[in-house]
């Protein structure tokens, strides 16, 4: 059982957790439990063997889940699901990530390609971490935090729970962000663009 991984949801960001997972050497086998089992049996060549609600009656054949997915008051849930399974949460670091050994990383947080987490910086559980991020030394993240892809948080800010700062957000030096914001810079281009 050891070096098994559960990862809750197979939609993109559990496909990018389970890939980070594979390539960690961490995980020999990993397995996804997603809603959409058992029509969906399979997910970047990994099997789905389960629906979320089906967790407990297959914990005891693994050692480890993690919630994989974007929306933060859904990842908050299923780290419930996790643990009331008996199951550990997982922290999945890619092994492209720097991530200095002062960093304190909260349990089922994903850390992901290229990301960079600096000196004495703190990340709640169950975040996101996602690829290109820069978090400069003594940050504080609270629990259920997403930040998207390429958003760099410069020394000293601080973020509080349930945040989403989606791509390319920047926090200048010592910059506070309260429970619960979701921010997206107005340069973004959305999907209705031509």
């Amino acid at each position: 059982m050891q070096g098994t991984l559960l990862i809750l949801g197979a939609g993109g960001h559990g496909k990018a957790v389970a890939e980070a997972a594979l390539l960690s050497g961490i995980w020999k086998k990993v397995a996804f439990v997603d809603d959409r089992w058992p029509n969906l049996r399979t997910v970047f060549g990994l099997p789905v063997i389960s629906n979320i609600a089906g967790l407990s009656d297959i914990s005891s054949q693994w050692e480890a889940a993690i919630a994989a997915v974007g929306q933060n008051s859904l990842r908050q849930q299923w780290l419930k699901v996790i643990r009331t399974a008996g199951l550990a949460s997982a922290t999945v670091v890619h092994p492209s990530a720097c991530v200095s050994p002062s960093a304190v990383i909260g349990e089922g947080t994903a850390i992901m390609a290229l990301a960079m987490i600096g000196v004495d910086v703190s990340i709640g559980e169950c975040s996101i971490i996602n690829a290109h991020t820069t978090v400069d030394h003594d940050v504080r993240l609270g629990s259920f935090v997403h930040l998207g892809i390429g958003v760099h948080l410069a020394g000293g800010v601080q973020i509080g729970s349930n945040v989403w700062l989606q791509v390319g957000c920047c926090a200048s030096y010592g910059v506070v962000v309260a429970d619960n914001v979701v921010y997206m810079p107005k340069t973004v281009l959305s999907s209705g663009c031509t």
